[in-house]
């Protein structure tokens, strides 16, 4: 075989890398220790009927990051780089919003790691955590970074949904009532839908895939295809983790197993697998807090960089941001509450500021998509997704506003 023959296969080999990497970036960077926390809370709470806010939270997902990844994709930008051409300096107050939102985050994701580590081992969850920080730091400072890192989300998020599966098959949930309640749910909860929602697609989040994508060089109108599709199934691999999950506490519960400890979803583990169920919780907890680690360090530095800044560079800056937050959290064990309601508030603004300006990028501003004309239909579902956004943003001030009148 020869060169010119060998080269297209690897390019599409390395496309395929890269793609699979930005798609399970994403899911993985959803898929956090709060991730694991409200799905096991919001089980407990309403039970089967859970299963419609899943599906509808997925729709909505879906609408968002089809959107964001395409105009992001077609143009080439970053989402602050196309914030600052349609308003100079929307671009830098987006930045911003992610920056501080990510750090703080990061805190409570390093402190995660140190819990997840804690439920495998038995070590003090500062250690596991310190040693959970360095991990992702070497992945940085190592000479192939971007491909060590898809290659490590990826195999972590494959980790978290073969062992998820496991304890859902082990716990027996009645799957019948679940799919029931999918079209003809007992009770429909407006704000828990919305939290799934803020929470999957919210802050640095919405994001970290399509940055990642651009910046491992898949762009251009000549790959929107793969790039619709990559979104979509980000969103579905989120999906697949919550509805694991769902169905695993669900099966507790449903086989009369009270939860009451304030790790509810380690409890749930230990009753459906026993000790093999605590060590998989622990595995998957680490395996989420680690990822979380990694794709809010990597999307929070995208914002704060140019495209045109070297890899190298922002690797450095990427280690320097993992190693703040790893100090921060050995002095304090964890991300303070004060803050963590400041940076959610920023998460609740980030997403319809930012889907405000990539939804006027596609209707509007054809010259930054090369002439691209731009799907109808995604954008009246993306406005659509907008007003929700914008509900979500609102009722984030509102934890601002309790904190300052506190």
């Amino acid at each position: 075989m020869t060169v010119s023959d060998s080269t297209p296969k690897a390019n599409s080999k390395a496309k395929r890398t890269a793609l699979l990497g930005a798609m399970f970036l994403m899911a993985t960077s959803a898929i956090g220790p709060g991730f694991i926390t409200q799905t096991t809370e919001f089980t407990v709470k309403i039970g089967a009927a859970f299963a419609f806010a899943i599906v509808v939270s997925i729709l909505v997902d879906i609408a968002v990051q089809l959107n964001v990844w395409r105009v992001i994709g077609v143009s080439g930008l970053r989402a602050q780089e196309l914030g600052n051409k349609v308003i100079p300096g929307v671009g830098w107050l987006l930045a911003a919003l992610v920056f501080i939102g990510g750090m703080v985050f990061n805190i409570g994701n390093i402190a995660g790691t140190g819990l997840g580590i804690n439920a495998i081992l038995g070590v003090d969850p500062k250690i596991g955590g310190a040693i959970s920080a360095v991990i992702a730091i070497l992945i940085f400072l190592s000479k192939k970074a971007g491909m060590a890192l898809d290659r490590i989300v990826v195999l972590l998020g494959a980790v978290m949904i073969l062992l998820m599966l496991y304890v859902a098959i082990v716990a027996a949930p009645p799957v019948g009532e679940a799919l029931k309640n999918v079209v003809l749910p007992e009770k429909i909860d407006f704000l828990i839908i919305t939290t799934l929602i803020g929470g999957t697609v919210g802050g640095y989040i919405t994001y970290a895939g399509a940055h990642r994508m651009i910046d491992s060089g898949t762009s251009g109108i000549e790959n929107v295809k793969s790039i619709s599709n990559t979104s979509v199934l980000a969103i579905i691999v989120t999906g697949v983790m919550r509805v694991l999950l769902f169905l695993a506490i669900l099966g507790v519960v449903a086989g009369g197993v009270a939860l009451t400890s304030d790790n509810k979803a380690a409890e749930a583990f230990g009753a459906a697998a026993g000790e093999v169920g605590l060590r998989s919780f622990g595995i998957i907890l680490w395996a989420a807090a680690l990822t979380s680690v990694i794709g809010a360090a990597y999307t929070s530095v995208s914002f704060v960089t140019k495209s045109s800044t070297s890899e190298r560079t922002r690797n450095l800056i990427t280690v320097g941001f993992i190693a703040v937050c790893a100090v921060i959290y050995m002095l304090l064990g964890k991300a303070p509450a004060t803050l963590l309601i400041f940076a959610g508030a920023f998460n609740g603004l980030i997403l319809p500021v930012g889907l405000a300006v990539l939804l006027w990028v596609a209707w509007r501003r054809r010259d930054l998509l090369g002439g691209y004309k731009y799907p109808k239909f995604l954008l009246i579902i993306g406005a659509l997704a907008w007003l929700l956004t914008v509900y979500l943003g609102y009722s984030s001030l509102s934890g601002l506003a309790a904190l300052w009148n506190a």
